[in-house]
């Protein structure tokens, strides 16, 4: 059975469940119908009813609620946060039962119970045509009325526990872009590129069309024209150590069958509503596969990422009056960061250079989040996936963008096929941060040797 067909039996459905809805209305005289309210449309919907009058009421909510302003909007997630929780009569009758007479029958209907009634709303709005986009835009709209609100952390937390397996890895599809995709996805591509922006036409073809670039992307079956994410790949003799050369809208392609290297030099997230649902670590893994079955003689494989926070990190350290990360001649040699293009005068930017980079260094290494977590999120990425931190670039992007963000730094992460997995546990168990000797000896070489990497 096709996606095509699939929807359009959805809608069949909707439709004659939609007609017996009006029927009963006219009949009874529906007071949600009178007064427009979806929270009682919703009410509805968690009743129970049949499959084409549920499908049908699942569709008219998301249809209301695609009119909401913005205040009614918040009002709805403020009543999904309230009054969709768990039931707390049957949920007191479940913890009484498993605590008179424990056993698998107890124990399932307290997970049963326990469980929020908006997970099952959103499941059955789900069944919508078009339901799981819906629901995406919904999640995204929740994002942004989450700015002061606490309340409303609990209905996020149901859209994440339900995506998280309605995008699991067994769904996703990788498909390689290039310029043959329809006009519609290419389109979103410039529009979804989040890391070195898509200027025009002429430079999206420059980065998938060419026989030394590659771009794939994962698809999910109920979105079936929104890519997830996506990857750039350029393939090249050496690990490069800036982005311009790959960027660069005059070079002489490299023949595939010269490249010993497959650099990842953009990973773009395309659908906000899906944010803290994880594709990436997939995506390089099959992405690795998909180019070594094609080219099995290429053998390294890594990234030149940005350094998006960085630059933050760094303004906090020069302001502190005992930063533990900086020596008073750092600091004053950094200074000079904010003297106005100091990039374009060399000797200002070879006075910055090594104690930029001494920074950066410890930066990587030491500096955590209260949760332990490298403060870079790029960083905790890509160690996360099993990298090993390989080299840090001065001036590897100089870029508004990026000399705000990074004073230009660019890093790159090693994928070691055969250390992936060992990396992966150091860093999931022990938060360790694997990294090269060009880069710790960058910490020891400076004033201050402080810690061991894990922590």
């Amino acid at each position: 059975m096709n996606t095509s067909f699939f929807g359009e039996l959805l809608q069949a459905i909707s439709e004659r469940g939609r007609a017996l809805l009006d029927r009963a209305r006219e009949r009874r005289g529906d007071a949600a119908e009178r007064s427009g309210n979806v929270i009682e449309l919703c009410e509805q919907l968690l009743s129970g009813r049949g499959e084409a009058s549920g499908v049908a009421l699942a569709r008219e909510i998301l249809s209301r609620y695609d009119g909401l302003k913005p205040g009614p909007r918040v009002a709805f997630f403020e009543a999904l946060a309230h009054r969709f929780g768990p039931d707390p009569a049957r949920l007191q009758r479940a913890i009484e039962s498993w605590r008179a007479q424990p056993s698998e029958e107890a124990a399932d209907e307290l997970h049963v119970a326990s469980e929020p009634r908006r997970i099952e709303l959103f499941r059955r709005l789900n069944l919508a045509p078009g339901g799981t986009a819906a629901l995406v835009r919904m999640r995204e709209q929740l994002l942004d009325a989450m700015n002061g609100r606490k309340e409303l952390a609990a209905v996020d937390a149901a859209f994440v526990h339900l995506f998280s397996s309605w995008f699991n890895r067994g769904f996703l599809v990788l498909r390689r872009i290039d310029w043959s995709t329809p006009a519609n996805i290419l389109e979103k591509i410039i529009r979804y590129e989040a890391v070195h922006a898509i200027h025009d036409w002429n430079d999206l073809r420059r980065r998938i069309d060419l026989p030394d670039r590659r771009c794939y992307a994962f698809f999910h079956p109920a979105l079936v024209d929104e890519p997830l994410i996506f990857v750039e790949v350029a393939l090249t003799r050496d690990i490069p150590a800036a982005i311009a050369p790959i960027l660069a809208t005059k070079r002489d392609p490299l023949d595939p069958e010269r490249a010993t290297t497959a650099v990842f030099y953009s990973i773009s997230n395309c659908q906000r509503g899906l944010a803290g649902v994880s594709f990436g670590s997939f995506l390089i893994k099959q992405v690795v596969e998909e180019i070594r079955r094609e080219m099995p003689r290429l053998a390294t494989f890594v990234t030149l990422s940005p350094a998006p926070n960085f630059a933050e990190w760094l303004r906090r350290e020069r302001a502190a009056e005992r930063s533990v990360a900086l020596t008073e001649q750092d600091k004053a040699a950094l200074a000079k960061l904010d003297v106005e293009k100091w990039w374009l005068a060399p000797e200002i930017a070879e006075q910055i250079r090594e104690p930029l980079l001494r920074a950066a260094a410890w930066y990587f290494l030491h500096a955590r989040t209260p949760r332990g977590t490298p403060v870079d999120s790029v960083a905790r990425f890509h160690l996360g996936n099993g990298a090993r931190l390989e080299r840090l670039n001065w001036l590897g992007d100089t870029s508004d963008k990026a000399m705000r963000q990074s004073h230009g730094l660019m890093v790159n992460y090693l994928y070691d096929l055969e250390d992936i997995e060992k990396n992966h546990e150091a860093y999931a168990g022990q938060r360790m941060v694997v990294a090269s000797s060009a880069v710790t000896r960058l910490v020891r070489g400076g004033a201050r040797e402080l810690a061991p990497v894990p922590v």
